[in-house]
């Protein structure tokens, strides 16, 4: 109905002599006939003109438009401001199914950016294999409330208590199973901080938590955590198990040095405890969109 008000009034606003002020007649016409309609003054009937000229000519976005709420596509025509941003987070809110307060946290993390600036890091050739990545570069978590100083231990009871929150932030394809989940090698039991289970990519995916910078022994002991996974519990019609390790900060060169050796599809991210300055993720991804190619 939106998009068909927005199609009329645009089309009607380049036929009119006065151009956009047609539609101040149309609402005040409306609101004296219809007193007290919500969504059909002014500003809404600017919104509905305004979606559709948007659109109009995006033939990957027009089969997109009726999949979500209205509320979500002002929330979306407002914090974006490219067509393909647009898209993504139509796209996103088709597959998540977001709510209002899901999207307005989407958008104010900038996951847009974070989610460009993670596609261009190297993955292992491992996690390539099971399909789209998706793991972030860098993960949001400012729903813990955490206090300035804390231990691991805080930080993954802090997860299982605004488990929804995280899941948003993951993706809603991971599944929890168990925190500290105890396999047994030789004799002796080892826990593993969280563990799920991916739907899209069908394998566990275990994930190790320090509160400060990546070292290069963190690698070991996930990979060991990986393999006992394989042996012991994934099923025979699942994939090979994925790590995922988070720290406070990590310093990229050190990571590719020190996974260049390991086969086993783990990855490394940061995480951060408060919601990132967007237009820094901003530059950031403009940055690496105009970066020179090789051959160019």
């Amino acid at each position: 109905m939106y998009w068909q008000i927005g199609e009329f009034l645009s089309k009607e606003s380049e036929k009119a002599s006065f151009g956009d002020s047609y539609i101040d007649t149309i609402a005040n016409e409306i609101q004296t006939a219809f007193p007290g309609i919500k969504g059909f003054n002014r500003r809404g009937l600017y919104r509905m003109k305004q979606f559709y000229e948007t659109y109009r000519d995006n033939e990957n976005v027009s089969p997109l438009v009726t999949q979500i709420s209205w509320t979500n596509h002002l929330l979306i025509l407002s914090g974006c401001k490219s067509d393909t941003e647009r898209e993504f987070y139509m796209r996103l809110c088709i597959k998540e199914n977001y709510s209002k307060r899901q999207l307005e946290r989407q958008l104010d993390s900038g996951y847009y950016e974070r989610y460009m600036l993670s596609k261009k890091r190297i993955l292992p050739e491992t996690v390539k294999k099971l399909g789209e990545n998706p793991f972030l570069d860098s993960y949001v978590m400012e729903f813990l409330d955490l206090p300035n100083e804390f231990r691991e231990n805080d930080l993954r009871k802090a997860l299982i208590r605004n488990m929804k929150d995280f899941i948003l932030e993951l993706g809603k394809d991971f599944t929890y199973i168990d925190e500290e989940y105890k396999v047994q090698v030789g004799g002796d039991d080892f826990r593993i901080d969280l563990l799920f289970y991916h739907r899209g990519l069908q394998c566990l995916v275990a994930i190790e938590l320090k509160i400060g910078k990546f070292k290069p022994e963190y690698i070991s002991k996930l990979d060991f955590y990986l393999e006992t996974l394989d042996r012991q519990v994934k099923r025979e019609n699942e994939n090979p198990s994925v790590g995922l390790l988070l720290c406070a900060s990590k310093n990229d060169e050190v990571v590719e040095y020190s996974m260049s050796r390991t086969m086993s599809p783990l990855m490394v991210a940061e995480y951060q405890l408060q919601l990132p300055d967007k237009s820094i993720l901003q530059r950031k991804l403009q940055e690496l969109i105009n970066i020179p190619q090789i051959g160019d």
